[in-house]
C-alpha cells in the first residue's frame, strides 16, 4: 500500500476522537508520563484546572495516528513540529483536521488542527514520506 496522491491544498479527511478518562490515563502511563495531573482529579483541580487533562505525548501519538491513518502503512513521520492550545479533558472529543501544505520529491508536509469544544487544542505541521525515500541505505532514518 502506498501514500495517497496528493496536491498542495488537498484535505485529508476529519477524525474525531472521544476523549474519555480511561484514554487520557492509559496513555498518559503508557507514555511514561507520571504527571499527576494526568491522572488524579484532585491534583488536577489543586493546580487551577476541573479535571485531569492529556498530555501532551497522548496529543502526539493521537497526531501520529492520524497522519499514518492517511499516509498508510508503507510511510513514515519524518518531522513533526506542535503547538497546545486549549486543554483536552475527560467527554472532549477533539476533531483532527488537515491540509497539504508542501510537496518535496516524495515527502508531504500536512498542516493539521486538532480541536474541541473549547478552541484548538493542536496545531502541527508533519513531514511524511514513503519509508522507502524516509530511511538512509544504511537503514537510519532521515
Amino acid at each position: 500500500m502506498s501514500m495517497p496522491r496528493c496536491t498542495i491544498g488537498d484535505a485529508l479527511p476529519p477524525l474525531e476522537i472521544p476523549l474519555d478518562r480511561t484514554l487520557i490515563v492509559g496513555a498518559a502511563i503508557a507514555s511514561q508520563d507520571f504527571e499527576d495531573v494526568h491522572h488524579d482529579p484532585g491534583k488536577a483541580r489543586d493546580r487551577g484546572t476541573p479535571d485531569i487533562f492529556m498530555s501532551i505525548n497522548t496529543t502526539n501519538g493521537l497526531l501520529d495516528r492520524y497522519i499514518t491513518d492517511w499516509s498508510g502503512p508503507a510511510s513514515r513521520i519524518t518531522r513533526t513540529s506542535l503547538r497546545l492550545g486549549v486543554p483536552n479533558f475527560p467527554g472532549d472529543t477533539m476533531t483532527f483536521t488537515g491540509e497539504v501544505t508542501g510537496l518535496d520529491g516524495d515527502a508531504v508536509t500536512v498542516r493539521v488542527h486538532g480541536s474541541n469544544a473549547r478552541g484548538v487544542h493542536v496545531t502541527a505541521q508533519v513531514t511524511v514520506a514513503p519509508v522507502d525515500s524516509a530511511v538512509s541505505p544504511e537503514g537510519a532514518a532521515r
